[in-house]
């Protein structure tokens, strides 16, 4: 069994001791991870061994129990408290409750009383961790979220926000089963008086076609789905061949004729051209949604069919703003399998259309311009993507054959996809040479922290941790010691100031603090390592 981490901060020695070997911690599911004999240390201490229990007396030297609390409050917020104290105050508990202690023990410490907190914390660590991993209360929990779920993936299919080569793992995801065949998408709408219609009557009405839809629908060996779409009824339809649409369209007819008796409403639909896979019906639906445009125009109560009434719309290429933050993702973040998949699906939608590609050069144009904005977002040059006397075209050569085109793009994304992951690592250099020269310049100020260097930098204070310790090997304050003790040893050995003006000179207000912290540096004191016994 995983023994919980325990930081036990006093500074007297005797109590660490007798509370150390009184204690039979294993025994009780807890491990002694670390002491310290102040709050400072202690500080220091729980950034390293990160302890699931902190036990700490109120009065210390050099930070006492409630700072510390108070602190390790912000950086392990997961972690249980103890305090104890001699002192019997109202005040000390107060505050105390109020930032999260679980336990205030009064000294002198009872061994008893100490194991009885600490099996009440592994009751409550048991709960968070058993908490934490019961998968079964998630795995319930997933199960009552499934119609949500799966009404928002129907909805994100029929805005084309779901990537293609995504659509199999989310349809398993959610335990549906999906044809292969083609696809329609149909908008139904239903028509209604100008006024004395409530919002909730409108919802309510709305229910009701999508009930009528799927309780009457009949069409064999078509996969229908209805389902609440803005201010209408969405349908997905999953077809047997290509050939269904012409049946579907029949039986969408025969619906409109049925609602007014049925219903009481009479229904328009808008039906989109089918499409080849599921992946695509954003395609299908932008068709219905065109198609219940004609409706003043053709009148209502009927099935208004886009391939009817407009050009094959697939001539249209356009690259939308999903397909930009998808390219944009690829290009900042993706790998480079990734990178070169999104840039091939953005060609095969060219190779669908069937256009030439000369006929391409508008939407080509867009995935261009796309690149550009991410190359001056990036600080990239974006003639050292697209190289010298780049003006916005792509080059006529490699218009000749979309092999050529989808070969060109794909360098170009994997070049500028170079270029920004250098320019990231550069960035990462720089900053912390800047907060490094900041550090050097203002160590001597007592008040000097992470968040005084993130302010100077503008960055947030957990990035900024997580960046110094990757980049120097070190945390903040192990950094910002070692420059302040490095100043203290050269002013001890090349100056004769009192040690409490070095003190003061290297960011320590209390000279018995920095003593402390010399001492355990150098192993002797500051007027010792001058006497040169360091």
């Amino acid at each position: 069994m995983e023994l919980y981490r325990v930081l036990l901060a006093d500074d007297e020695a005797e109590i660490r001791q007798g509370i150390s070997r009184k204690i039979d911690w294993a025994a009780r599911g807890f491990e002694l991870a670390g002491e310290a004999e102040n709050g400072a240390e202690a500080l220091e201490l729980a950034e390293q061994i990160r302890p699931d229990v902190v036990l700490t007396d109120i009065k210390m030297p050099f930070m006492d129990g409630l700072e510390l609390c108070r602190r390790l409050r912000r950086t392990l917020p997961a972690a249980k408290l103890v305090v104890f104290s001699g002192f019997d105050e109202f005040e000390y508990a107060r505050q105390a409750v109020s930032m999260g202690v679980s336990e205030y023990i009064m000294k002198p410490i009872n061994a008893r009383e100490l194991e009885e907190v600490l099996e009440s914390l592994r009751a409550q660590l048991e709960a968070q961790r058993q908490q934490r991993r019961d998968m079964e209360t998630l795995r319930r929990r997933y199960e009552e979220s499934l119609p949500v779920l799966r009404e928002l993936f129907f909805a994100r299919m029929l805005d084309g926000r779901i990537p293609p080569d995504q659509l199999a793992e989310r349809a398993a995801r959610y335990e549906l089963e999906l044809p292969g065949g083609p696809w329609g998408a149909a908008l139904v709408s239903m028509d209604l008086p100008a006024s004395g219609q409530s919002a909730e009557r409108d919802e309510l009405l709305l229910l009701s076609v999508r009930s009528f839809v799927e309780e009457h629908f009949e069409l064999p060996g078509c996969w229908l789905r209805a389902l609440l779409h803005n201010d209408a009824v969405a349908i997905l339809a999953g077809l047997e061949s290509a050939d269904q649409l012409y049946p579907l369209m029949a039986e969408l007819e025969r619906l409109c004729a049925l609602a007014p008796s049925c219903l009481g409403l009479r229904l328009t639909v808008g039906l989109g051209r089918p499409v080849a896979e599921a992946g695509q019906l954003g395609l299908s639906m932008e068709g219905a949604r065109s198609a219940l445009d004609y409706r003043l125009l053709m009148g209502g109560g009927r099935v208004l069919y886009i391939g009817d009434l407009e050009p094959d719309a697939s001539l249209r290429l356009s690259l939308d703003d999903e397909d930009q933050r998808a390219l944009a993702t690829a290009v900042k973040l993706g790998t480079e399998q990734q990178l070169d998949t999104t840039v091939h699906d953005l060609v095969e939608r060219m190779r669908a259309s069937r256009l030439p590609p000369a006929q391409c050069q508008l939407y080509v144009l867009e995935i261009v311009t796309c690149l550009v904005r991410l190359a001056r977002s990036g600080g990239v040059e974006v003639e050292d993507v697209f190289g010298p006397g780049f003006a916005g075209a792509v080059p006529a050569a490699e218009l000749a054959s979309l092999e050529r085109l989808g070969e060109w793009l794909t360098a170009r994304c994997r070049r500028l996809r170079e270029l920004l992951g250098r320019r990231r690592t550069d960035s990462t250099g720089r900053t912390v040479e800047a907060a490094k020269a900041f550090i050097a310049d203002h160590f001597a100020d007592s008040e000097l922290g992470v968040e005084t260097v993130c302010a100077h930098l503008h960055l947030s204070p957990t990035y900024f941790s997580t960046l110094f310790k990757r980049e120097t090997g070190k945390s903040f304050t192990a950094w910002v010691t070692d420059l302040r003790m490095a100043e203290a040893a050269r002013l001890l050995r090349q100056t004769d100031e009192k040690t409490y003006l070095i003190a003061e000179k290297t960011g320590y207000i209390d000279p018995n603090y920095f003593s402390y912290v010399f001492k355990r540096r150098y192993g002797v004191t500051p007027s010792r390592y001058r006497a040169g016994e360091g």
